[in-house]
């Protein structure tokens, strides 16, 4: 083996070792701060939770923030394709809206699964931080669901920018209020969500 190739090698070691170490802090800070809630988690409480040292710890985070900001990103990540996958599966905009809220509430239950069970706080991962590129991006994503899922006349005459943050803030808010409940009641948040959307824009509707 020539010295390039040991060098190669020791690089992919030690990418995987900066990789495994870095998932370990988000993994460890996704249990606490489900365990415990964001504003109770302190970074000596992230770090408790792995293996490593503290100095570790700050080699790849300064604070609790920046942990809970990629821990967002990275669960936005993971959502858009299931989200992805209702856009293509629905045929109307009642659809559209019932599959995003049923898949979101379906998510979140998952993604806290370890904290419900153990009877923990509660705090949904995604979407809290609404400032990310990742959430930005999905927040354009669904307004253009909206816009191409409205009846082309309604379209013209809703604030479709104003319509998409309605729907968000409605899955937070129901989303963090279903953590709370043992079990976590997917069905339940999703009928709740889904009336409470489609009767506000009734009014629309019925001026058709």
């Amino acid at each position: 083996m020539s010295a390039s190739d040991v060098l190669a090698m020791n690089d992919g070691k030690r990418a995987r070792a900066k990789a495994a170490n870095r998932q370990s802090i988000l993994d460890a800070g996704r249990i606490v701060f489900a365990r415990i809630g964001y504003d109770a988690t302190t970074v000596r409480d992230i770090i408790r939770e792995t293996n490593l040292a503290a100095g570790t710890f700050y080699n790849y985070f300064k604070s609790k923030e920046e942990v809970f900001e990629a821990i967002s990103t990275e669960s936005t990540r993971r959502f858009r394709p299931i989200l992805r996958q209702v856009r293509e599966n629905s045929n109307d905009f009642e659809g559209f809206i019932e599959g995003a809220y049923r898949a979101f509430f379906q998510f979140i239950a998952n993604e806290n699964k370890e904290a419900i069970s153990a009877g923990g706080a509660h705090t949904a991962m995604l979407g809290i931080r609404v400032d990310t590129p990742e959430m930005k991006a999905v927040f354009d994503e669904i307004r253009n669901d909206v816009e191409t899922m409205l009846p082309e006349d309604l379209g013209s005459s809703l604030d479709t920018e104003y319509l998409t943050a309605a729907a968000i803030g409605i899955a937070r808010e129901v989303g963090d209020h279903m953590l709370q409940r043992r079990p976590a009641d997917v069905d339940g948040a999703t009928h709740f969500a889904t009336t409470l959307m489609l009767s506000a824009m009734s009014g629309f509707f019925a001026k058709r």
